[in-house]
């Protein structure tokens, strides 16, 4: 099976890490991306957090969903831009998932694969 011309990169940042991961993938040339705002965990599990002298357990913690469609050839650059910006070197930094893409089309105008991107 020939390898995808196109690569859908999902990555789940640390909301603070929002503008550092945006301004790498700027520098790179990397002109589309939806941004959306999510909660969920990882190993941690969240945390406990005390509010007005009673603790309760925060288990889905907030985080941000970058999603952007590449060309294959520019999809390790993306990840490892991402990666450099996004990195503090602790617990919940993270997840980047990468899935094959098919097709993409630009509604405008019907342009196809690459050209819709």
């Amino acid at each position: 099976m020939p390898e995808s011309v196109m690569k859908k990169i999902e990555a789940i940042i640390q909301p603070f890490k929002l503008e550092h991961v945006k301004e790498a993938l700027k520098a790179i040339h990397v002109d589309g991306m939806t941004a959306t705002e999510v909660r969920g965990h990882g190993r941690q599990k969240g945390h406990l957090e005390v509010y007005r002298g009673r603790e309760y357990q925060v288990d889905l913690i907030p985080k941000v969903k970058l999603e952007m469609i590449v060309s294959s050839a520019r999809a390790e650059e993306v990840i490892q831009a991402i990666i450099k910006a996004a990195r503090t070197g602790k617990i919940g930094d993270g997840k980047i998932f990468v899935y094959d893409v098919g097709d993409a089309i630009r509604i405008r105008n019907d342009e196809r694969g690459d050209a819709a991107l």
